[in-house]
């Protein structure tokens, strides 16, 4: 029987910034590869003589990007369904139950969170497959791995008796223990780490859906019964999806019920929770450094250094973890990596735009980044992907000067269609009606500079959109 694939997309990863934020979190970067840990996730699971497509419950803000990366790796049939706001993992799980159990009653459905890292996909499909036996016979099942070493960061599952196979009852759940009860559970050989991967029966699910939390169960139903296709999308109605408690699986049905499971797994993995696990990931070199990009070290040892931009330079340290984008600059001590949280939630109390958003910003149709700003002008670079185009538009306080940088531009300007190549430019007064679109095959790139009382991203009349964006 296929296997019904779900992946969580919803988290912010605020233990990496200021590489991950808010509006662009870790999920959707390539972290530990050349793909994008989503884009990596879905590959696991892209086997259709296994798997069915591949279903994504994600933030609303993210749906074009997912979108894209999905595509680029050959998902182009996912289910992608829209979160109007967060609420945890338990109301994601509900869904992707409701909506599996709608094609097979009898489904199976695969919970992978989508910022983990498993760099061995056999061994973690060997371990569905040992995995599958307890789900078909009602359990939920969790994969616990096989600790090999006291961590503190992680939570903890405590194996019963044997179920069928290699699956055994969950004995406890233990929360993330202190440094010598971890070195207990090590030498006790019972425990594993709780990976935060299930294989459920979606109606087994359900059920302890509706015993143990059935307000997330009613809400979620609703949220569906009303949901809107968009485009690609699934939209959860919001009125009804809010009214879920923000709970998460774990403490809604797993430390609950009476049918959990785990099989103790062996796979290659990481929850990449801080800088210090993709210090542990990576290739390390003979002073036991990670350097990626425009990096410089002079009696540095022990080190994360990753720059997005500016030289990083170190001369005698250790143990740091240095990570710098265009906009901002960590350093911390490895083994204080899980505090840049506390930073993330200061940055967000005072309204620093850092917390929320990369110095690039992302849209359906490509991105666009500052380059400078004055009274009363700014300038961008915006690239406009191969066969996109901006929505119909026109604003009330600023003009525009396009410069193409490279690639072909289409520019729809108060009912005239021009074509601009490469060194061509042109002049958008205020309040024309304009469209900016790429209909070559490479990215377009171009320069623009705004002028005008006010430069506000608000400042957008949308007449035509191909996004369905208001």
């Amino acid at each position: 029987m296929a296997i019904f694939p779900v992946i969580l997309s919803g988290g912010s990863g605020s233990r990496l910034w200021p590489l991950s934020r808010e509006s662009f979190p870790k999920q959707l970067l390539p972290l530990a590869g050349e793909r994008t840990m989503l884009q990596e996730t879905a590959l696991r699971v892209a086997d259709p003589a296994r798997f069915h497509p591949v279903t994504v419950i994600a933030n609303a803000e993210h749906r074009f990007v997912i979108a894209e990366q999905l595509r680029e790796i050959g998902q182009g049939q996912p289910t992608i369904v829209l979160e109007p706001v967060a609420r945890n993992t338990a109301p994601a799980v509900a869904a992707a139950a409701l909506i599996a159990s709608q094609q097979d009653p009898d489904a199976l459905i695969l919970v992978m969170p989508a910022d983990h890292a498993v760099p061995d996909a056999a061994g973690f499909l060997a371990a569905i497959d040992a995995g599958v036996p307890a789900a078909e016979g009602g359990a939920l099942v969790l994969f616990g791995i096989q600790p090999d070493s006291p961590a503190t960061g992680y939570g903890y599952i405590r194996a019963g008796a044997t179920l069928t196979g290699a699956a055994h009852k969950v004995d406890a759940f233990v929360e993330k223990p202190d440094l010598a009860t971890a070195e207990g559970y090590l030498a006790e050989g019972r425990y594993s780490w709780n990976s935060g991967i299930f294989l459920l029966p979606a109606k087994s699910v359900i059920a302890e859906l509706e015993t143990h939390a059935p307000a997330v169960l009613a809400a979620v139903r609703a949220a569906l019964h009303a949901a809107q296709r968009d485009m690609d999308f699934l939209r959860l109605d919001p009125d009804a999806f809010a009214q879920s408690p923000s709970i998460s699986i774990d403490h809604a049905v797993m430390e609950r019920t009476k049918q959990a499971a785990v099989v103790a797994s062996s796979f290659a993995w990481s929850d990449v929770g801080a800088w210090s696990a993709l210090w542990r990931l990576a290739d390390r070199n003979e002073d036991d450094n990670v350097e990626l990009g425009d990096v410089l070290t002079e009696d540095t040892r022990g080190s994360y250094l990753r720059s997005e931009g500016p030289l990083i330079a170190t001369v005698g340290v250790e143990n740091l973890i240095v990570v710098a984008t265009q906009d901002a600059v960590l350093i911390a001590h490895r083994d204080r990596d899980q505090d840049v949280k506390t930073l993330v939630e200061r940055l967000k109390a005072s309204n620093h735009n850092s917390a929320v958003q990369t110095r690039r910003v992302y849209r359906p149709w490509g991105s666009y980044e500052g380059v400078t700003e004055g009274e009363r002008f700014q300038v961008k670079r915006i690239t406009v992907n191969p066969g996109h185009k901006l929505s119909l538009q026109k604003h009330f306080h600023r003009a525009e000067h396009w410069v193409v940088v490279n690639g072909t531009a289409v520019v729809h300007l108060d009912g005239e269609e021009k074509l601009l190549g490469e060194n061509q430019s042109i002049y958008i007064p205020l309040g024309a009606v304009h469209r900016l679109g790429n209909p070559g095959k490479v990215p377009l790139n171009l320069i623009e500079v705004q002028s005008g009382p006010y430069l506000g991203e608000d400042d957008i009349v949308r007449f035509e959109d191909v996004y369905a964006r208001a």
